[in-house]
C-alpha cells in the first residue's frame, strides 16, 4: 500500500513537472508561434511573370520557380506519393507522430547523434515557413509548438497544399507545380506515374536526388517511392512494375515562355523594380500585361531580323567563325568531335551553328551543332561575294569552292521553305517602335537583333541624329508662320560664307538633284534639303526649334543651328515616334505606355492604364476605366484628352503632304509624274498610308516613319558606333558585274523593314485614313506656281488650305512645256 503511495505521488511529481517544463517551453517558444492571420496569409515567393495584351508568356523574372496550384488540381496519385513517402499518418495524427518521435529518441540515445526524424507534413511546413535548417533540440520543440498550432488553425487539406507548394525540389522549383515544369515541361495532371514518384522523393534531398544532376540516384529514390506506394496499397503490382521500368526523361525545361520578347520585358522588370523594389517585384507573384499585341510583336521582331540579314548580304561574306582544319594538310575530325566542338557555340536567334564537310562545284554538305546534316544549294550560297570594306566587295563567285572549304566553322540560317542559307551575325543594328497614335499604347517595340548579344535597348535608349525625318516638324512650324502646301520656294544650293568657321555652307540635296521653283508639298514628299533650310530661316531658327518642343523632344537634343533643318537633332525611336503621332491623330501628344495591367498573385487588378486620348475637351469618350495604385484603394477617373500641341488642320496637312512622300503626284502620262522618297511603301496597296525617309549624312543613321490614323512606326537602322557609315549596297541586277552602286539610305535600309513589319501588321485590317478636318478648303491649283487654276487637266490638281490662306489669283495661260519635270543637278543649275 506504502508503494503504491509513494508510486501514485512519484507518478504525479512527475506529471506537474513535465507539464510545468511543456507550459516553460510554451511560454519560451511563443513568440516565434505565428499568429493565426500569418498561417491564413501566407505569401507564397512566386516570380514575375510578363504577358503580351492578348496573354502569352514572353519572359518570367525571379530567383524561385513557382507555380501555386490548389488541392483540386493536385492529381490523386502524386498526392498519394507524398503521404506514403513522407507522412502516411497525416489524415490520422493531430500535427507529431508520438511513434516517430519515440523512434527518433531511441536512436539518439543509442547513438548519440541528432539526426532528423519524426517530422510529419506538418513539421516539415513549420520549419520550411518559420524556422531554420539547424538541428539543435530547441529547434525541435518550436516545430513540435508551431506544428500543433497549425493543425489548429488550419484543416489538413490547406496544410497539404501550402506543404506541396512551398517545399524545395531542386533547380530553383519550389512546390510541385514548378517541378512537373521544370524536369518535365508538363502541367501536373500529364504527368505518369513514375514522373510523380521521382517528383515525391526529392524532399528528402533535392540536390544529391536531382533526376538532371543524378539521374542513377533519382531512379533509385523513385524506385522507393514507388515500392512505398505498393506497400501501402494505392498501386498494383502490375502499375509498379510498369513504372520501375520506366527510364529516366527529366532534363532542364525553361519557363514556358509563349513569345520571346526580352526588350519589352525587360523595360517591364526595370519598372516593376522601381515601382516595388526588387524583392516584392521578383518574389510576390505579380502578372503584368504588356501593351504589345503578340501577332504584332512577333513581326517587329521579324521584320527586323531580316532586314538586317539583307543588309549584311549586300556587303559581302566576312568569311567563318572559325577553321577547325585545313583539308590539304590536316585530316577532317570525326563526327562526335564536330558535335563535341559545337556543344559549347552560343546560338544566336535563328542562327544555327554549322561546320562544312565537303564542297562540292555548286553545293556544299554541313553538319549543324545538333547533328543534323544537309546540303547548301547554290541559291543559298551565291550571294556570298567576299566583303572588302563597307564600300567594296569582291566579284560575284562562280561556285561554292570559291565561298567554302571543308573545316570552316559557318552559320546558317532557315529559308520560309526550310532549307538552311549561309549567313552570318549582322554587325549593323536596329529598332523599330510601333504605337497607337491616339493613344500612345505601345504596340510592338524592338531594340536590336538579339538581346543575348546586347541588351542595349536602341528604342529607348539610342538618341541618334534623324536626318530628314526631322522635316514634317520643320513643316509644320512652316505652316503656322503662313506657309501653305502650294508656296512656292527655290530649289537650289545655298552657298553661305560662315565667318566663324571660315568655310562656306553648302547644303545639297540628297541626290543632288535641283527643280528650281518647287512647292512645298513636293519639296516634303522628295525630301529636299534646301527647302528645309529655307523654311527654317523664314520661320526663325528660335521659333522653329521652340515649335519642335511641343512634339516632345528635349531641349538639350535640339540645336540651335540651321542643321537642325537637316535631322542633326538626336532622337531615340520611340521619341520619334511619338512626335510623328501627333499627325496621325490631329495634332495631340499622347504618352506612350507600354504596362497595361498589373495584378497580384490571386488574380486582382492593382493598376490599369488609363492613358490621356487624342481628343477635344467636348469629345464624349468611352466609358471610364479603373486606375487602380498599389498604395491607394480602386478610384474611378475619368478619361483625360492629351494636350493639343497644334492645330488638326495643321497636322492633316502634313499628313496628307507625307502621304504624297509614298505615292508621288502629278501625270506620269504626261511627263509630269514624280515619286516621293517613299515610294516603296506602295508595295503594301493601301492609301491611308503617310511616310517620310531620313538619311544622315554619310549614310550613317537611316530611318522611316510611316503610319495611318491606327498605327505609327519608325524603324532606324545604323551601327551602335555613331561615326560609322553604312556604306554602299550593290543591286542585285549587278552582282555578275562586280559594280558598287547606291549609298545605303532610309529608303534601303530602312524602310524595308518597316513594309514587312506593316504588311504583317494591317493584315486583315481596313484602310483607316486621316481624315480632312473642318476648317480646311480644297481648291484646284497651278502645278506650276501654286496659284489657282481654271484648267482641270495634269498641269492642276486640288489642294487643302486652312480657310483664310488659299491663293486668291489665278495663273495666267502659259506653254505647256513650263510643267515638264526640270531635274538639274548642281553642275548644270550652277
Amino acid at each position: 500500500m506504502i508503494l503504491l503511495k509513494r508510486t501514485l505521488q512519484f507518478f504525479i511529481i512527475c506529471t506537474l513537472i513535465g507539464l510545468i517544463t511543456l507550459i516553460s517551453l510554451y511560454y519560451y517558444v511563443k513568440p516565434d508561434i505565428p499568429s493565426v492571420q500569418v498561417l491564413k496569409d501566407v505569401q507564397l515567393q512566386t516570380p514575375m511573370q510578363v504577358f503580351t495584351k492578348d496573354g502569352l508568356l514572353i519572359n518570367q523574372f525571379g530567383e524561385k520557380r513557382r507555380i501555386p496550384v490548389t488541392i483540386d488540381e493536385i492529381p490523386q496519385p502524386l498526392i498519394n506519393a507524398f503521404l506514403a513517402t513522407e507522412d502516411n499518418r497525416f489524415y490520422d495524427h493531430v500535427g507529431i507522430d508520438p511513434i516517430g518521435i519515440v523512434r527518433s529518441a531511441i536512436v539518439l540515445i543509442s547513438t548519440g547523434e541528432k539526426k532528423q526524424g519524426a517530422s510529419t507534413i506538418t513539421m516539415q511546413l513549420a520549419r520550411n515557413f518559420f524556422l531554420t535548417r539547424e538541428k539543435a533540440y530547441i529547434r525541435k520543440v518550436k516545430e513540435i509548438f508551431i506544428a500543433l498550432h497549425i493543425e489548429n488553425v488550419l484543416t489538413k487539406d490547406e496544410i497539404l497544399e501550402l506543404y506541396l507548394n512551398k517545399i524545395e525540389l531542386g533547380n530553383r522549383a519550389f512546390g510541385i507545380g514548378a517541378a512537373a515544369q521544370v524536369y518535365y515541361g508538363k502541367e501536373l495532371k500529364d504527368l505518369t506515374l513514375a514522373q510523380m514518384a521521382m517528383i515525391a522523393g526529392l524532399p528528402k534531398a533535392p540536390s544529391a536526388l536531382n533526376p538532371i544532376r543524378n539521374p542513377t540516384r533519382a531512379k533509385a529514390r523513385r524506385n522507393v517511392v514507388l515500392g512505398r506506394l505498393l506497400t501501402e496499397n494505392y498501386i498494383t503490382q502490375e502499375q509498379y512494375n510498369e513504372a520501375t521500368n520506366q527510364p529516366i526523361t527529366a532534363y532542364f525545361h525553361g519557363a514556358e515562355i509563349d513569345l520571346y520578347a526580352p526588350y519589352i520585358s525587360e523595360m517591364v522588370r526595370a519598372e516593376m523594380v522601381s515601382r516595388y523594389g526588387v524583392d516584392k517585384a521578383y518574389n510576390s507573384g505579380f502578372k503584368i500585361f504588356t501593351s504589345v499585341e503578340s501577332r504584332v510583336q512577333k513581326a517587329a521582331q521579324t521584320a527586323l531580323v531580316n532586314n538586317l540579314h539583307n543588309y549584311d548580304m549586300r556587303h559581302g561574306f566576312r568569311g567563318p567563325v572559325d577553321v577547325l582544319w585545313d583539308p590539304e594538310t590536316q585530316p577532317a575530325l570525326t563526327q562526335q568531335q564536330i558535335i563535341d566542338k559545337l556543344k559549347p557555340v552560343k546560338e544566336l536567334g535563328d542562327l544555327n551553328a554549322a561546320i562544312v564537310l565537303k564542297v562540292n562545284e555548286k553545293t556544299a554538305d554541313v553538319i549543324l551543332k545538333n547533328g543534323q546534316r544537309t546540303t547548301l544549294d547554290w541559291n543559298n550560297l551565291k550571294w556570298a561575294r567576299k566583303y572588302i570594306t563597307r564600300y567594296r566587295q569582291s566579284f560575284a563567285p562562280k561556285a561554292a569552292t570559291d565561298i567554302l572549304t571543308p573545316g570552316m566553322q559557318i552559320w546558317l540560317r532557315k529559308n520560309k521553305d526550310d532549307s538552311y542559307i549561309l549567313s552570318q551575325i549582322p554587325e549593323a543594328a536596329s529598332a523599330i517602335v510601333s504605337l497607337d497614335p491616339q493613344d500612345g499604347r505601345i504596340k510592338a517595340i524592338v531594340g536590336g537583333y538579339s538581346f543575348e548579344q546586347s541588351q542595349y535597348n536602341r528604342a529607348v535608349q539610342a538618341k541618334r541624329q534623324v536626318g530628314s525625318n526631322i522635316k514634317p516638324f520643320i513643316y509644320s512650324a512652316a505652316l503656322e508662320k503662313g506657309y501653305t502646301l502650294a508656296s512656292i520656294l527655290n530649289d537650289a544650293p545655298i552657298n553661305q560664307w560662315d565667318k566663324s568657321q571660315g568655310v562656306a555652307w553648302r547644303p545639297k540635296n540628297s541626290p543632288a538633284v535641283y527643280n528650281g521653283p518647287i512647292r512645298i508639298r513636293r519639296a516634303l514628299a522628295q525630301s529636299k534639303n534646301v527647302i528645309s533650310v529655307r523654311l527654317l530661316r523664314g520661320v526663325g531658327l528660335q521659333r522653329t526649334a521652340d515649335h519642335l518642343l511641343k512634339f516632345g523632344f528635349k531641349n538639350s537634343d535640339i540645336n540651335r543651328s540651321e542643321s537642325l533643318a537637316l535631322g542633326s537633332a538626336s532622337i531615340t525611336p520611340l521619341e520619334l515616334a511619338r512626335g510623328m503621332s501627333s499627325f496621325a491623330n490631329g495634332g495631340h501628344l499622347i504618352e506612350p505606355y507600354f504596362i497595361s495591367e498589373i495584378q497580384d498573385a490571386y488574380g486582382n487588378v492593382l493598376f490599369k492604364a488609363n492613358p490621356a486620348m487624342a481628343c477635344d475637351e467636348n469629345t464624349t469618350l468611352p466609358s471610364n476605366e479603373l486606375m487602380l495604385s498599389s498604395s491607394a484603394d480602386e478610384v474611378v477617373q475619368p478619361r483625360q484628352c492629351a494636350p493639343r500641341i497644334i492645330s488638326k488642320q495643321n497636322a492633316f496637312l502634313i499628313a496628307d503632304a507625307m502621304h504624297s512622300g509614298i505615292w508621288g503626284g502629278g501625270s506620269w502620262a504626261n511627263k509630269t509624274g514624280w515619286s516621293g522618297t517613299g515610294w516603296r511603301a506602295q508595295a503594301l496597296e493601301r492609301r491611308d498610308l503617310s511616310g517620310k525617309t531620313g538619311t544622315t549624312n554619310d549614310s550613317v543613321d537611316t530611318w522611316f516613319s510611316g503610319f495611318n490614323s491606327k498605327v505609327v512606326t519608325s524603324v532606324w537602322v545604323g551601327f551602335d558606333n555613331p561615326g560609322n557609315p553604312l556604306g554602299r549596297s550593290t543591286y542585285n541586277n549587278n552582282l555578275d558585274s562586280g559594280q558598287i552602286s547606291g549609298a545605303e539610305s532610309g529608303a534601303k535600309t530602312a524602310q524595308p523593314a518597316w513594309v514587312e513589319f506593316m504588311r504583317a501588321a494591317l493584315e486583315g485590317t481596313p484602310e483607316a485614313p486621316i481624315e480632312p478636318p473642318e476648317g480646311l478648303v480644297s481648291i484646284r491649283i497651278d502645278l506650276a506656281t501654286g496659284l489657282l487654276s481654271h484648267k482641270n487637266d495634269y498641269t492642276s490638281r486640288f489642294e487643302y488650305f486652312e480657310k483664310g490662306t488659299a491663293p486668291t489669283k489665278y495663273v495666267l495661260s502659259q506653254p505647256n512645256d513650263i510643267f515638264e519635270e526640270d531635274t538639274k543637278t548642281e553642275e548644270e543649275l550652277f
